[in-house]
């Protein structure tokens, strides 16, 4: 398997577990009769601080994935896999990185080295733009 799919790939997966983080804490609350299934908020705010962070990161995630596939998928299908391959994992790690920041608070300092994390991804993905624009113009 290729960096750039296996990247794919654990962004998916990282995208998942923080879905089922957030089903199993509705799933307890509903369990213990603490909410009842339709009373969340889809922010998740309602519930608690890090549930709304929780469901935050997880929104970051659906809203940055399919970019991040496409641009994959374009360098793969286009025969480019070198120019996602060398940082792919790099970009999922940032991701990762930015989910944990957001998942551990609210504070100053999590949400700058968060921005860190999401600039990072910004970057290395706007390179892959650039030299696929570049070496599709060939």
């Amino acid at each position: 398997m290729s960096p750039s799919l296996l990247a794919l790939l654990l962004y998916a997966a990282l995208t998942l577990a923080l879905l089922i983080a957030i089903a199993v804490m509705r799933f307890w609350l509903v369990v213990t009769r603490q909410r009842t299934p339709d009373a969340f908020s889809p922010a998740g705010d309602d519930v608690s601080p890090f549930s709304g962070r929780l469901c935050r990161a997880h929104a970051n995630c659906c809203e940055n994935l399919p970019l991040f596939g496409a641009l994959v998928a374009t360098a793969l299908l286009g025969g480019h896999a070198g120019i996602t391959d060398g940082s792919a994992l790099w970009v999922v790690a940032a991701r990762a990185g930015q989910s944990v920041a957001h998942l551990s608070s609210g504070r100053r300092r999590a949400i700058r080295l968060r921005f860190l994390f999401m600039v990072v991804q910004i970057a290395l993905q706007t390179t892959w733009v650039v030299r696929l624009l570049w070496a599709f113009a060939d």
